[in-house]
């Protein structure tokens, strides 16, 4: 029982959610290469938004459709990944940006239907689980990833995820899955592999968006995922944001000595995602 508390104290303090203006840093595979964005939120965008049932095995599901009625026939997707108290409004509000991009997007569900944390401690026994069984992880975002790969409106040759905290780290799970895709990317994720083996696995390009001054990551995981992606020969980016913490694209985030939000960073970052999904859809 002890170590059951330790072991979700430990997920609360790596997962739970500042503003600066210092500068950016990048880390990058120097083979990637980035174009100017060329897709930005449209004020006349006509979205259909609706919530999906699907099943992962015995477990249901319910995840959330979002996409433009005015543009005419397939598009590229990308798939959302919610945070740790699960889908969420700003998940949701994440996946109409996409969708007023030009997207069409889909926010899984990873907990299942109506399992939806409201705080902290429910919320780090949740992602523990997912955490320490990484294959549950990977089945429950290929189930939601899926469910958008088929959509009548999706262009199967153009498909992305991200995730935001504990969605960062299930992309990436996504990705180590081997599923085919464009790109994932983590907005200050968890970076750690049981099996950075998996690597080898990845298909697709990878862009890590991470607060440098975020303490949950430690230089350990950080550095095992610098090797990761090096050894395995992935086409990889990190950027790091100057005075930017855990959570820091989260306005709803909890300030404190771990995390918050940090307006320059969440705009930054924002851009960034673009400036990639400008160069994997091309």
């Amino acid at each position: 029982m002890i170590k059951g508390i330790l072991k979700s104290l430990l997920v609360i303090s790596v997962l739970t959610s500042c503003t600066s203006t210092q500068p950016s840093t990048n880390v990058s595979n120097p083979n990637s290469q980035q174009t100017p964005p060329v897709t930005e939120l449209k004020n006349e965008s006509k979205l259909k938004t609706q919530s999906i049932e699907y099943k992962d095995g015995d477990t249901t599901l319910e995840g959330y459709l979002s996409y433009d009625e005015s543009i005419q026939g397939k598009r590229p997707a990308v798939l959302v990944v919610h945070e740790w108290k699960g889908l969420d409004d700003y998940a949701k509000k994440r996946t109409d940006d996409l969708a007023k991009m030009g997207y069409i997007a889909f926010a899984a569900d990873i907990y299942g239907k109506g399992i939806r944390p409201t705080n902290n401690q429910e919320a780090g026994t949740q992602a523990g689980k997912y955490k320490s069984d990484r294959s549950l992880m990977r089945a429950r975002v290929n189930s939601g990833f899926n469910i958008l790969k088929n959509n009548e409106l999706t262009d199967q040759t153009k498909t992305a995820a991200i995730g935001y905290c504990f969605g960062g780290t299930t992309v990436l799970e996504l990705a180590r899955s081997g599923t085919a895709l464009n790109g994932v990317v983590s907005f200050h994720g968890g970076l750690d592999s049981p099996a950075p083996e998996d690597g080898k696995n990845i298909k697709g390009k990878v862009l890590v968006l991470h607060g440098a001054d975020d303490p949950t990551i430690s230089e350990k995981d950080m550095a095992a995922f610098q090797s990761e992606m090096k050894t395995n020969r992935v086409d990889w980016q990190m950027v790091s944001y100057g005075g930017a913490l855990h959570a820091f694209s989260n306005p709803a985030s909890v300030a404190s000595a771990s995390s918050g939000y940090n307006e320059n960073a969440d705009k930054k970052s924002f851009n960034d995602m673009k400036v990639f999904f400008s160069d994997i859809f091309k």
